[in-house]
């Protein structure tokens, strides 16, 4: 164990879609967390942005930005971009400079004012861009990745399209008592199997939208939060951030092919897998040890997925863990109950800080009625394009 930091504040800025600046969101988010943490601005010696690049220059250089915009004070900024792992790298950077002794209080902020519809390269041809070459020489878009790849585990582990809807509807039931979320109505799985194909076997509803929004941490050392009178905070324990082994046998975005393993054998421990098993290890627990898991669940087949590259059940078996509730509100391990991507949509730098907002929340025991009773010790779990992986792991 690399050592705790504690959550001294989170804050929000609504998921939706706004028309506004991400600057606007950010700093709603961050003046939302000081508050929560009982500071002023002036007390923060270090601000870390999550970037976006899709929001101008000021996107570039997100730490910079937000600095800015809640006033020039002379501390010290980073920007991380990380795609949509850029958050979790963001606290990384965070944790990072708090236990060197760079600063007592740091300020995590990420925001997006994101594009109607789905996501697409950025214009321009660039050939060396695996992204780029995804879209222009298989047209193969995220949602037609995403029903591949839900496909497939029908074809491996037999998943049914009601299998798929039960996680739209259970996401749906949690996200309608979230204020912070873009989507507040319960869904039927009627109203999924109603909803259009976009890309067979997945239907609208089966796949996260594009939204803005914001999220905001301040971290501190357990010592500070001492100091001001929190002597028992919300801890970030671990923080993974790894990447994949060579050869990679399983195809993953933005990849249109594997590696082989004619000559080298596949890694004990696949990535997705990996990403989870770092933060276990660095936090001394494991899957039996957590109370509640937020995951990135861009499609419900994918939401499935994390079941098992968690460690909460075995390959295969994700869909039978949601038939039997245990991923629900009231189950033996929710998943979800901020109402995940489902219900908020992605806000690609705020999302895996927003995950951590929840975390906090349900270990503190201020999440209302979707309140994970007795909760202990929770992971966030994210991905972002190119090999970055991500996972926070809260304890209180």
């Amino acid at each position: 164990m690399t050592g705790d930091v504690a959550v001294l504040g989170a804050g929000m800025h609504a998921w939706g879609k706004w028309g506004r600046s991400f600057v606007e969101y950010g700093t709603v988010a961050a003046r939302a967390a000081l508050a929560d943490a009982g500071l002023e601005w002036g007390d923060v010696q270090s601000v870390v942005g999550a970037d976006t690049v899709r929001g101008g220059y000021p996107g570039y250089v997100a730490g910079a930005t937000f600095a800015r915009a809640l006033g020039w004070q002379g501390a010290r900024v980073t920007s991380v971009y990380a795609a949509c792992a850029s958050g979790a790298q963001a606290i990384a950077a965070a944790r990072a400079q708090i236990l060197a002794g760079l600063a007592d209080v740091v300020l995590v902020v990420g925001a997006d004012a994101a594009p109607k519809g789905f996501f697409a390269p950025a214009g321009g041809d660039r050939p060396d861009d695996p992204d780029w070459l995804r879209f222009r020489l298989l047209g193969a878009t995220n949602p037609a990745y995403f029903g591949l790849y839900a496909r497939r585990r029908m074809a491996l582990y037999g998943d049914t399209s009601e299998d798929l809807a039960r996680v739209k509807v259970k996401n749906a039931a949690a996200g309608a008592l979230n204020p912070y979320a873009r989507y507040r109505k319960p869904v039927t799985a009627a109203e999924v199997a109603a909803s259009p194909v976009v890309a067979d076997p997945l239907r609208l509803l089966d796949i996260c939208a594009t939204s803005d929004g914001a999220a905001a941490l301040v971290l501190c050392g357990p010592e500070y939060a001492r100091r001001r009178g929190v002597a028992d905070p919300v801890r970030i324990r671990a923080v993974s951030t790894v990447t994949p082994r060579y050869p990679r046998t399983d195809l993953d975005l933005p990849d249109i092919a594997t590696d082989s393993a004619a000559a080298v054998p596949e890694p004990p421990v696949a990535f997705r897998p990996s990403i989870a098993r770092a933060a276990y290890e660095e936090a001394g627990l494991g899957p039996d040890d957590l109370s509640l898991a937020e995951v990135y669940d861009l499609s419900t087949a994918l939401e499935l997925q994390w079941y098992e590259d968690l460690g909460l059940c075995a390959e295969g078996e994700g869909a039978k863990l949601l038939r039997d509730g245990a991923t629900a509100l009231g189950g033996r391990l929710p998943v979800n109950p901020s109402g995940g991507l489902a219900s908020f949509g992605e806000a690609v730098p705020a999302q895996a800080i927003a995950q951590v907002c929840e975390l906090t929340r349900q270990l503190r025991g201020q999440a209302g009625a979707r309140q994970v009773a007795g909760a202990r010790a929770g992971i966030a779990v994210n991905q972002g394009l190119f090999g970055h992986g991500s996972a926070v792991v809260a304890v209180r």
